[in-house]
């Protein structure tokens, strides 16, 4: 069992060097459904809070080599109190964010030293990924070039009019949600934003940056418990999955 431990570490210290990856966790949000007021990122759940949570996940990743934050400028004290606070060594830039997730990302990349080969782009809020989903999804874009994380769609879906009167059951077969993170080979993902700012392309999601290039991305299934937090709802949620998590020793 040792010995399967050991080469298990070998392994993923070889991949990390030879995918160096880093990380932008984006974290320049509003938070307007969260409340007047409010900072999804410094509520507390479990004690700490929700950003804390999301840069230790990635700090504990063995994968990820580097991390930059994107946030606002009032937020940057806090971003560094957390990193002291939580031993988040692989911190190495905050950034001020722009006007959407697009420009964010994009100040984010513009930080990332030349050597980095992978970016592992987050939501800074999806605060209940996990170390091991994060390699998953890493390990995918090492022989892909593109992936990410998702789940499954379980529910009915309907497609209705706009003032919500069904028209259609939509078949859920092959639909996902999608989630972070989504890691790409730095070169595809530079092309992609350069294409994107060319034919004046706004996402909210990277993966269409990747799509809009013609490269395939490849989804990695992470659980419904992946969630970001958006609304006062989903902190009762968090704790809830965080809960269950200790008591299964998850």
């Amino acid at each position: 069992m040792k010995k399967k431990a050991l080469d298990l570490a070998k392994a993923l210290y070889d991949e990390a060097v030879t995918h160096k990856t880093a990380a932008i966790l984006l974290a320049a949000g509003n938070s307007t459904r969260m409340g007047k007021g409010r900072n999804k990122q410094a509520e507390c759940l479990n004690g700490m809070p929700v950003l804390a949570h999301t840069l230790l996940a990635y700090q504990r990743c063995p994968l990820i080599t580097s991390i930059v934050v994107v946030t606002r400028p009032q937020d940057f004290d806090f971003v560094l109190s957390l990193a002291k606070e939580y031993g988040i060594k692989k911190l190495r830039h905050i950034v001020a964010g722009g006007q959407t997730r697009q420009e964010s990302a994009s100040k984010g990349l513009a930080k990332l030293d030349a050597s980095i080969r992978y970016v592992a782009i987050a939501d800074g809020a999806r605060c209940l990924v996990t170390p091991l989903q994060i390699t998953r999804v890493c390990l995918k874009a090492y022989r892909k070039k593109a992936a990410s994380a998702a789940h499954l769609v379980s529910d009915t879906v309907k497609r209705a009019n706009a003032l919500g009167v069904v028209k259609e059951t939509v078949d859920r077969t092959g639909l996902w949600q999608v989630q972070t993170p989504q890691v790409f080979h730095t070169s595809l993902y530079q092309a992609a934003v350069y294409r994107a700012e060319a034919d004046g392309f706004e996402v909210t999601d990277d993966n269409s940056l990747i799509e809009h290039l013609g490269y395939q991305v490849h989804l990695v299934e992470c659980g419904a418990s992946n969630i970001k937090i958006t609304t006062p709802e989903d902190l009762a949620l968090a704790e809830a999955i965080l809960r269950y998590r200790e008591e299964k020793k998850i």
